[in-house]
């Protein structure tokens, strides 16, 4: 479905204002993201397209979101058939028609995984759950653009009680965890190499703005595990149960998260305390590097993709007139401006639902200022661990971000580039999780050795 964009001001907002406030819309770069539908950075869109032989819908937000789906069937959370099968269904650019499409998959998996459940096939109900799980947590990304996103919470629940009962069918056991923090706990899945006990590397992965547990396992869980290395995944401030049971909001300071994870961690006899290391997956690849300017127990860092400044991605499109607004502090009147494009933008609108949610604010003022504070200029040289910061060819939110942050860094350091001829040039590499890990992993094999 394409943007489009009136070109009379609504009264009240001048037309020069309007008019950068709408290409601001059409572009969808207040924030990129799936939910946007226009996920590529102006510079990187006819790059982008060219990578994207093939896809299967020409509206990007539903052909990354079915992508993602896609390569998650590597480690056995979708059928490959399944997926396309998915996508047939599908009307390019409707929004309705994905969830429901989805959502149906997540059903029948269920249905599936409940019947082999009551015969006692473990393993094929901890598969059917597996599929349930990515499918139910696909279709929440289309919600905000139907005219019913109350389904979101009811649709995420059902995502999560898929995870759990599939969780507790690998061998050993996914553990459900509580980190304790500022007076509440974090959710977290300790997933063990082996049910001996014995003290093992740990792969701490910290997820990104609007990824699953499940994705976590597909982007370096399952790699962990084949490798020997005990794994720890969590829902921090603003993700999974955090953000939709407990109303913990994104924080730019996530020292004061990966702190508490840490300690948790070294209570279990199983961690080998001097090898771990910590992965940031996605918005990940900021909050990894924060906290790693300040929490020096870990022993190797890995940033998926760099990122470095969150507020660019943000505001790389404003128009002046709205930043001058935002420098001047006049939140009333950005607000104004701002929600006149969103009122007269249903694709502005999708976007702004879906990312300013996880930041617990409804001012589109206050949101603006808080992503200024993401930004790591000033602490990056305060990283003293190993870094591995990889770098996809065709980076659509952070752009040219992990050559940046690379260069802040003053500790031993590596940039990995992941390209179109690998089948690796998106965003997290969501279309070759085993080569990303084959890359990943031999570098932290030779990092912690």
């Amino acid at each position: 479905m394409a943007t489009t964009v009136s070109d009379t001001p609504p009264p009240g907002l001048t037309r020069r204002r309007f008019l950068g406030a709408a290409a601001l819309a059409a572009t969808g770069a207040a924030a990129g993201g799936v939910a946007g539908g226009e996920y590529f950075h102006h510079r990187a869109r006819k790059q982008a397209a060219e990578f994207l032989s093939g896809r299967l819908f020409s509206d990007l937000t539903f052909d990354f979101t079915t992508r993602i789906a896609l390569g998650a069937s590597y480690y056995g959370c979708a059928n490959p058939g399944k997926v396309f099968a998915i996508a047939s269904q599908i009307t390019d650019g409707d929004f309705e028609s994905a969830y429901r499409a989805f959502y149906a998959a997540g059903a029948e998996a269920e249905g599936w995984a409940e019947e082999a459940r009551q015969k006692n096939h473990d393993v094929s109900a901890r598969e059917a759950y597996l599929w349930a799980a990515n499918y139910y947590f696909s279709s929440l990304y289309f919600l905000d653009g139907t005219a019913d996103p109350a389904r979101l919470l009811p649709t995420w629940k059902q995502y999560e009680s898929c995870w759990a009962e599939a969780a507790a069918r690998f061998t050993p056991p996914v553990e459900r965890v509580e980190i304790p923090y500022e007076g509440t706990a974090l959710t977290g899945w300790l997933f063990r190499a082996s049910d001996a006990r014995q003290r093992r590397p740990l792969m701490i992965l910290n997820n990104g703005s609007d990824a699953s547990e499940l994705d976590m396992f597909v982007m370096g869980g399952a790699g962990a595990l084949a490798r020997g290395y005990n794994c720890l995944t969590f829902n921090g401030p603003g993700q999974g149960d955090a953000l939709w049971l407990k109303k913990l909001y994104f924080r730019p300071d996530w020292e004061k998260v990966i702190t508490p994870v840490v300690d948790f961690a070294l209570a279990h006899p199983e961690v080998d305390a001097k090898r771990i290391a910590l992965a940031g997956v996605s918005q990940g690849g900021y909050w990894a590097p924060r906290a790693l300017a300040f929490e020096h127990r870990i022993a190797a860092g890995i940033a998926d993709p760099g990122v470095c400044n969150l507020a660019e991605t943000w505001t790389r499109r404003l128009p002046k007139s709205l930043i001058r607004l935002l420098d001047a502090g006049e939140k009333e009147k950005f607000d104004r401006e701002v929600g006149m494009v969103v009122r007269f933008n249903r694709r502005m609108k999708i976007m702004m639902a879906f990312r300013m949610r996880p930041y617990g604010m409804t001012s589109y003022y206050d949101v603006f200022q808080s992503v200024r504070q993401y930004d790591l200029k000033d602490v990056a040289a305060g990283i003293r661990c190993p870094m591995l910061v990889t770098n996809p060819e065709a980076e659509p939110f952070f752009p040219g971000q992990a050559r940046e942050l690379y260069g802040m860094l003053r500790c031993p350091k590596t940039l990995l580039d992941f390209t179109a001829e690998q089948g690796a040039a998106l965003h997290c590499e969501v279309n070759a999780p085993g080569y990303r890990d084959f890359r990943i992993y031999n570098w932290l094999d030779e990092t912690l050795a």
